[in-house]
């Protein structure tokens, strides 16, 4: 790993932090947010893994570091493979272009930080 490679432990733990000082101002909306994402992730048409590899592409495409950082650490507990992971980077990089293939390598960093860490 490069010395200039984002930290993606690092960079969720810090968002972590910053959410738990807004559970006290800003409980109700973080437990809204919460739920939403306890629906949305569940198993239904399409399976948890199937719907991490959408997440993890959406956040390349909107640039997100943090959303980066908690998908692909969502996506080895559920097991993915680096061709699933590869291959949904793929897609964000043709409907993305330049932009969305900087933030697909730095979506691969993560994913080998989460997948060995």
């Amino acid at each position: 790993m490069a010395g200039s490679a984002k930290d993606f432990e690092a960079i969720t733990a810090s968002i972590n932090a910053g959410m738990a000082g807004l559970r006290e101002p800003a409980g109700e909306t973080l437990k809204a947010f919460s739920g939403l994402a306890s629906a949305a992730t569940a198993d239904g048409a399409l399976d948890k893994k199937m719907k991490e590899l959408i997440a993890l592409a959406i956040g390349v495409s909107k640039q997100c570091d943090g959303c980066i950082g908690f998908h692909v650490k969502a996506l080895a507990k559920l097991g993915a493979t680096d061709e699933e992971v590869a291959d949904a980077l793929s897609m964000t990089v043709y409907m993305g272009g330049g932009p969305s293939l900087m933030y697909a390598a730095d979506a691969w960093t993560a994913w080998q930080q989460a997948r060995t860490g």
